[in-house]
């Protein structure tokens, strides 16, 4: 997701997660000098969300990835998603 999809100070809860190995793809998301891509320098490695960091200027809240989201708030979000569906339909 990039920013042209947030509202201005909207809360975005990033839940997907993706390790990335390539260093262009690294490179191309986060800012020399910048945390993550100096734990990428130290790892070889980072887990990154689905959400690009750029939303940051954007939304009001974004959560972290890795550390913000877990398996029960992902399911706690599924069942109000499929709960506000069936509402929805009737």
């Amino acid at each position: 997701m990039t920013r042209d999809f947030v509202k201005p100070g909207a809360t975005v809860v990033d839940v997907g997660t993706t390790p990335v190995t390539d260093r262009a793809i690294v490179e191309r998301l986060f800012a020399p000098g910048s945390k993550r891509r100096e734990a990428f320098e130290r790892r070889g490695q980072l887990v990154v969300g689905d959400v690009h960091p750029d939303v940051a200027e954007v939304a009001g809240a974004l959560s972290p990835v890795p550390g913000g989201v877990g398996p029960l708030t992902i399911a706690l979000l599924l069942r109000n998603t499929l709960r506000a569906a069936q509402l929805r339909a009737g």
